[in-house]
């Protein structure tokens, strides 16, 4: 199903200058839609990462990267995924930005079969989502509604296989080990009263 409002006139203007425009429109047609599909769905919830755009009130941009176990991307019904919040460095520069603009845009990728999908939507993130509970790791939940869902051509994806999973990816029944930039000196003091294995010293 196309979306209406896929493009602005700043799209337009580039798509006129190099005669793109209908295929666009095709591109629009034929492979954007507004709901998970069953291929959707599988892929996502095979993907051991994505990379996520957000952007400030001031729309300054921000991107990230986040990874898990495959699986640790849920897609809920056909408009919703839920993506946890693992512990990080403290800046909240993704969820943040949610906090104050819920304008989102995530793109998976398979390396090794490549193909990717983008979503782009809105978010919310609780702390108090009943998800969280069965995501071991999690700190908060981020719900998104998708907008936008669609696939891009894979011919620049280099091939790339995984090696092994972060050994820092939360999983049940697993207690990852501490960071190595949490004990250096120059961030020891800064960190929240959890994270410092020799507060009492």
């Amino acid at each position: 199903m196309p979306v209406d409002n896929l493009y602005h006139d700043g799209m337009r203007r580039l798509q006129d200058l190099r005669e793109t425009r209908p295929i666009a429109d095709r591109l629009n047609q034929v492979t954007v839609r507004t709901a998970f599909t069953e291929d959707d769905r599988a892929f996502i919830h095979g993907c051991p990462m994505f990379f996520v755009a957000t952007a400030d009130a001031e729309g300054r941009p921000d991107c990230s990267y986040k990874g898990g176990l495959p699986g640790f991307v849920r897609v809920l019904d056909d408009r919703t995924l839920a993506v946890p919040d693992y512990d990080g460095n403290g800046m909240y520069r993704t969820w943040g930005n949610v906090v104050a603009n819920p304008h989102i845009g995530l793109l998976f990728l398979d390396f090794e079969k490549p193909k990717r999908i983008r979503v782009n939507g809105t978010a919310q993130i609780s702390g108090s989502d009943p998800l969280i509970a069965h995501c071991p790791g999690a700190v908060f939940m981020v719900r998104i509604t998708a907008t936008q869902i669609f696939p891009n051509c894979p011919r620049y994806i280099h091939q790339m296989k995984m090696v092994e999973p972060s050994v820092y990816s939360p999983r049940p029944d697993y207690s990852p080990p501490v960071p190595a930039w949490k004990t250096f000196d120059s961030f020891r003091d800064a960190l929240p009263a959890r994270d410092r294995p020799n507060k009492g010293a």
